[in-house]
């Protein structure tokens, strides 16, 4: 890419800012970006995952990212994307620079953990993996459809403790006053660090862009103050370089929330780091023994007096754990049934505990929990969330493909197989060990139960 394809201000701005360094910058454009995938821990450090991962690592000729543990760099012919593994979950397509934010957050199992604009789920996937699906993480993402493809990604990497919801900022600032332990906030922002990777985005840039979205990422930094526990962390990060949607929308923070502590602040440049381009600040809100919390209208975001149970959920998470009880011994199905429809979900403890189901009442929430069944005329048919969140030892009945077979091919297809005629009845289908669907066997035939939408491997968009 040449200089001159770059915005004019744009250029100006980062010569400004770098000096001499602007030229190496620059140069950095005509540079082939960057390719990155990030290895789900929740699949890939043990047992069959384990194995998957060390063949992934070999096939795609892999290299460590150095500031991410599970991350690492792959030259563009590999295609993981294309490889079963990626549909499988063992790991998620995604710019290195990008991988620095969720690292310095740092979320631990158990926590309460929100993060404000998560599509397509880059980063909600690093935090999931880092709370070992432990806890409750809320993905949160305004745009319905990019909202859609968040819960996607979601059950795509087997992510039992996550609550996926479209709302505003300001609508869950309503609902959840100083209720997160952690929040991340990967503000939309002008995209400086996109010019590489997508070059449409240069034609969106212009300074008056930079200004509409630091006014933006004032307005949802405000909303995530509310939410934010007294002794909580609270994450920033834009793929931009400019000052006004970084360090000085930082500043502006700190200087109206004096309880507001920056504990450090990190920027990724393409002519220094293998990477597109990163900034991402830590703070921390500081702890209050006298800090009551904050109510309104809707309640507390930390009370558990939410209603009860109706009893067609509990009969029907009855009805489940029955059919769990012979064909899923391993599944031990702790925390809040709810019920949608024919949809029956599993929302993590925390709404038993430090939150309610209430608190979700009239918010559109694209997956509630892990999806665990559909309930069908006096039967069960497990969810296809299920079969992702689960360890082939935990299925009473599992079949195994291998990643270069011609069988697992057609069940991507969405074929059938032969198989066994001992073979019956729900089969955790898995592709060297990581589960991909279930299946169900009767008479010598599998029945493909992958849903429709995700037949035919295809490729997942990559992601800042």
């Amino acid at each position: 890419m040449n200089e001159e394809r770059l915005p004019a201000a744009f250029t100006a701005g980062i010569r400004e800012m770098l000096g001499q360094e602007a030229d190496a910058f620059l140069e950095s454009y005509t540079a082939r970006r960057t390719q990155g995938l990030r290895f789900n821990t929740l699949k890939s450090t043990s047992g069959t995952g384990h194995a998957a991962a060390e063949l992934a690592r070999i096939q795609f000729g892999l290299t460590p990212v150095p500031w991410c543990a599970s991350g690492y760099y792959y030259e563009e012919p590999s295609r993981p994307g294309r490889h079963a593994y990626h549909a499988a979950g063992l790991y998620y397509i995604q710019e290195p620079s990008a991988m620095s934010a969720a690292e310095l957050l740092a979320p631990r199992p158990g926590e309460i953990v929100l993060d404000l604009a998560a599509a397509p789920g880059g980063k909600t996937t690093h935090i999931a993996a880092l709370m070992k699906g432990q806890g409750l993480l809320i993905s949160n993402e305004i745009h319905p459809e990019r909202a859609k493809i968040l819960a996607e990604n979601v059950e795509r990497l087997g992510i039992p403790h996550a609550v996926v919801t479209s709302a505003a900022p300001g609508e869950l600032s309503r609902r959840f006053p100083e209720a997160f332990d952690r929040i991340m906030l990967d503000a939309p922002c002008s995209g400086e660090g996109m010019f590489r990777k997508d070059p449409a985005a240069i034609g969106e840039w212009s300074p008056k862009h930079v200004e509409m979205c630091a006014a933006r990422q004032w307005d949802i930094l405000q909303d995530a103050y509310i939410m934010l526990k007294p002794g909580g962390s609270l994450a920033y990060s834009t793929c931009t370089f400019n000052h006004k949607e970084n360090e000085d929308t930082i500043s502006r923070f700190l200087d109206h929330y004096p309880d507001m502590e920056l504990i450090e602040m990190k920027r990724l440049w393409p002519h220094l780091e293998k990477g597109e381009g990163h900034f991402v600040a830590l703070l921390r809100k500081a702890a209050s023994e006298e800090a009551a919390p904050i109510r309104n209208k809707r309640g507390s975001g930390r009370s558990n007096t939410g209603p009860k149970l109706p009893s067609s959920v509990r009969d029907a998470y009855q009805q489940f754990m029955n059919w769990a009880a012979g064909d899923l011994p391993g599944f031990t199905g702790q925390g809040v049934p709810l019920l949608f429809g024919e949809s029956l979900y599993l929302l993590p403890e925390a709404f038993n505990t430090s939150l309610h189901t209430g608190l979700l009442d009239g918010l559109k929430v694209p997956r509630a929990g892990l999806h665990i069944a559909h309930l069908k005329k006096n039967r069960i048919e497990p969810a296809h969330a299920l079969a992702m969140a689960l360890q082939p030892q935990q299925a009473a009945r599992s079949y195994d493909l291998a990643a270069d077979s011609l069988d697992l091919q057609a069940w991507l297809r969405g074929e059938s197989l032969p198989v066994p005629p001992e073979l019956h009845g729900w089969t955790l289908v898995t592709v060297d060990g990581l589960p991909v669907s279930w299946g169900k066997a009767s008479s010598g035939q599998l029945k493909n139960h992958l849903p429709k939408g995700l037949r035919i491997l295809k490729s997942q968009n990559d992601e800042q």
